[in-house]
């Protein structure tokens, strides 16, 4: 059997989303074809007909995992997602809900009962719980509250109690604990009583009768040592530990500095109360990376690619608004210079390049100055934002004499004019200065106002590109050139 399963070929996420799709439209065709069809027994053939389509798509709904059927009904249109969304068997509802996005879920969770939201969400751990919450119906959440035993309920209300950002909202209360006074051999019959270990344990938090973490015994440790040894003997006494009103991207950034799988959180008195795992900060850093490219585009938020036509204006409209503001105060700057152009055709022709190699050179930085921050490699305190000027205005300057030296080449050949060719490197020098400037000023300023710093970076850095390239171009060929 295993022989079999290596030689069969891996799908792609985009192979099972094909074929979950032919067998939408096929079942829609042959429903159709059914309809149309007179007789006595058209309901019974068409019944037959249905309930056979709708199998063979449960069935190889069943054969996927939780995460692709969640990747398959963000791929689909609202009406179809809804009708897979019907297929899937209940008791899969809530590790599906987990993997989709925040958008598709909302839609998700409209189409649902009560009963069904209560029966998906009773499936789940405190931390899920705890991630859902606050995009569950009030009154479901109130009964689902009432069914948890105690311990989970107070572990539910623990992880609620912090901010979305802190680690103590991310961390898992599912773990194995074990004491320092014991041998090996003790642990190891400990863990085979263990009907199954939570997810992503490599390693084993040794406490005291207090509950204070003293260290942790990693499973290798565990399994490679004589089982006659002491856990004091084995374990780390010193691993990386988190509290709970700590940043959580600091804590990822901690996973991928030292390759950890797990970590344990304890509080203020060193007592643990949860663990952080790898796949949670794996979301973490996905999410942020997917906020980055959507705040530097403008959007105010994660959007289905479905949604209504209503809701992507909602989210798309106000940084729309200010680049049409921008763009009309560009247009401005060129209506100041239009006896210039007038006078000089070539100016028309010549303009757009310097403001959008400007918008390309600012973007560019301020890319670099965003993902800077996101590391902690740079923030507006630790004095480095005049050395990061001083870098980027050099880079600039020296592509500014280059590319534009090479652009001036190029005018001079087109229009048979030395000067304006010198008009367009000293140009487009100038604003790939005033790009590399403002590249660092505008996410460094977001910041200080505490806004994230790639909050609609992108528009602003074109609108001053922009407005700059056209005064700097124009403004200098109305002095040189005529």
């Amino acid at each position: 059997m295993s022989e079999v399963e290596t030689k069969k070929p891996q799908e792609s996420l985009q192979d099972r989303l094909a074929q979950v799709v032919e067998l939408l439209q096929r079942h829609r065709l042959v429903e159709d074809l059914t309809h149309r069809q007179e007789g006595q027994h058209q309901d019974r053939v068409e019944g037959l007909v249905h309930r056979q389509n709708l199998a063979e798509l449960q069935r190889k709904l069943d054969d996927l995992h939780s995460a692709d059927v969640a990747y398959i009904l963000e791929a689909l249109p609202l009406q179809d997602r809804l009708a897979i969304w019907q297929l899937v068997k209940a008791d899969r509802d809530g590790d599906i809900l987990l993997e989709v996005s925040d958008a598709v879920r909302e839609t998700l969770l409209a189409d649902m009962e009560d009963h069904e939201i209560l029966a998906a969400a009773k499936e789940m751990d405190a931390d899920e719980l705890a991630d859902l919450a606050s995009e569950l119906p009030r009154d479901v959440v109130h009964e689902l509250m009432e069914t948890l035993d105690a311990q989970q309920r107070e572990r539910v209300r623990s992880a609620l109690s912090y901010e979305e950002e802190q680690v103590g909202a991310l961390m898992d209360f599912e773990m194995v604990t074990i004491r320092e006074d014991v041998s090996l051999e003790v642990v190891l019959r400990y863990l085979r009583r263990l009907k199954e270990l939570p997810g992503h344990t490599d390693k084993l938090f040794v406490v005291d009768y207090d509950g204070v973490l003293k260290g942790v015994l990693s499973i290798k440790r565990l399994l490679v040592n004589d089982p006659e040894k002491q856990v004091a003997d084995v374990m780390a006494n010193d691993p990386v530990s988190f509290h709970p009103d700590e940043d959580a991207y600091d804590a990822a950034q901690a996973f991928e500095r030292y390759d950890l799988i797990s970590a344990p959180v304890v509080d203020k008195n060193g007592k643990l109360i949860g663990r952080l795992t790898i796949d949670e900060m794996v979301d973490l850093i996905r999410e942020e990376s997917e906020s980055e490219v959507l705040n530097m585009a403008g959007l105010r938020e994660e959007e289905d690619i479905f949604a209504s036509v209503w809701k992507s204006l909602r989210n798309r409209w106000a940084w729309l608004a200010v680049n049409l503001v921008t763009a009309f105060m560009a247009s401005r700057v060129i209506g100041l210079f239009e006896g210039s152009i007038e006078k000089l055709v070539a100016l028309a022709a010549l303009m757009p390049i310097v403001a959008g190699i400007g918008g390309n050179s600012g973007n560019q930085t301020i890319t670099m100055i965003v993902r800077a921050m996101a590391l902690d490699q740079v923030s507006t305190g630790n004095g480095n934002t005049s050395r990061l000027i001083r870098k980027e205005l050099s880079v600039a300057l020296i592509n500014g004499l280059v590319w534009g030296g090479v652009i001036g080449v190029v005018a001079y050949g087109l229009y048979d004019s030395w000067s304006l060719g010198l008009v367009m490197t000293a140009a487009m020098t100038l604003n790939l200065l005033l790009a590399a400037l403002m590249g660092v000023l505008i996410p460094m300023t977001l910041m200080r106002l505490g806004r994230d710093p790639a909050m609609g970076a992108s528009v602003m850095i074109t609108a001053v590109t922009d407005s700059g390239g056209f005064f700097i171009f124009l403004g200098m060929a109305s002095l040189f050139l005529l």
